[in-house]
């Protein structure tokens, strides 16, 4: 048998056995494309759907593979609902036993499009929980944009989850902070340098907070002139950076904000997965934001089941066989690429699964982060 058909028909078993939701004949043949898409993605680490058929066991001929992937991603009933949400439920629901941190930043897919993703940092990734796409370059999407994301997300949550959300200097905006506050979760967004806030009866700019080396906080009582607050502000200034960073919070303590800021960096390590480590989203050829959120579904299943794959090399003790002994360099999504070729090499049947698994190192780094 070979490795593409191993592949496919593991993908394909375990969909069937973790989806929660009864299928009718039509929805069953999409999640069979979508079992083709995810597994000729991580055969070929790519999203072009040339590519991807290139690498997907059929009796059809390659471009009849490609058209069947055009069609999946054009086709209006292929539904996040549908097709993924269960997976972020589930995922979502595994980590619940402790603060969900979410992350939440953009980033260019396609031709001419952009994403932005709402991620879970865990292990040192970013695992995707729900996303938009928009056309546009890089940059700032409008206030609306995401409060609708955020819409999309209350329903995944699980009952009494408690919620820290990140966002970058995009995500500071009042009526953001409003709808995070009335949700009950805390936030650390990062915020501009010439924005004003009132101390008391008196205003000052947040630059003017900014001292090399320190890290400086003051409770306002305003954020601009807009007046919204109570907020925290801080103007962190690291040892050997350059500038501040200057952040926006509804938590009292500047450490614990700042603490929780730094896991926002883990969804650069997604989007480069996604890209140039990875299945090359970028390099898909797609212009219609609708078909890039829906190869965005297959791309982000393939990467929830090899970040399974690099835990579950921990948790069993893999990692001695795939790389150095002395310590691991590799991150869990090229970690789990490296034990997939393993089980190919030595016959060993494939797991696969959509949460996560709960190891040694990482759960060493979750309870360094909370005393």
């Amino acid at each position: 048998m070979s490795d593409n058909l191993r592949r496919y028909l593991a993908i394909r078993d375990a969909l069937w056995q973790w989806y929660p939701a009864s299928l009718n004949g039509r929805q069953s043949r999409h999640l069979i494309t979508l079992a083709m898409l995810l597994s000729g993605s991580v055969g070929c680490q790519h999203s072009h759907l040339d590519k991807v058929a290139a690498q997907v066991p059929s009796a059809a001929k390659p471009p009849s593979r490609t058209k069947r992937f055009a069609r999946w991603v054009a086709n209006d009933a292929i539904t996040s609902t549908i097709y993924y949400v269960p997976f972020a439920e589930m995922l979502l629901a595994s980590l619940a036993h402790r603060p969900l941190v979410l992350v939440l930043d953009g980033s260019t897919v396609g031709r001419g499009c952009v994403a932005l993703m709402l991620s879970v940092p865990y292990g040192g990734q970013a695992l995707p929980v729900t996303w938009l796409v928009a056309e546009g370059r890089k940059g700032h999407f409008a206030e609306a944009v995401h409060l609708d994301l955020l819409q999309q997300l209350v329903p995944l949550l699980p009952n009494q989850a408690k919620v820290v959300l990140l966002g970058d200097g995009e995500f500071d905006g009042l009526q953001f902070q409003q709808m995070l506050a009335a949700q009950g979760w805390s936030y650390v967004c990062r915020t501009a340098s010439n924005l004003p806030v009132r101390v008391g009866d008196d205003w000052l700019v947040l630059s003017e907070l900014a001292s090399p080396g320190q890290t400086v906080t003051s409770r306002a009582d305003g954020f601009t002139h807009q007046d919204y607050g109570p907020v925290t502000v801080i103007a962190w200034w690291a040892n050997g950076a350059t500038k501040p960073l200057y952040l926006v919070s509804n938590m009292e303590l500047a450490a614990e904000a700042c603490y929780w800021y730094r896991k926002r960096f883990h969804i650069e390590t997604f989007f480069s997965d996604q890209k140039s480590r990875g299945f090359h989203i970028h390099k898909s050829h797609l212009s219609q934001p609708e078909r890039l959120f829906r190869l965005l579904m297959a791309a982000c299943l393939a990467y929830l089941w090899l970040v399974y794959l690099g835990t579950l090399a921990h948790v069993e003790d893999w990692v001695a066989i795939l790389h150095r002994t002395e310590r691991c360099d590799l991150s869990l999504f090229q970690l789990g690429l490296r034990l997939l070729e393993h089980f190919f090499n030595e016959g060993i049947p494939i797991p696969v699964a959509f949460t996560v698994l709960l190891f040694e190192g990482e759960e060493h780094a979750w309870m360094e982060c909370v005393r």
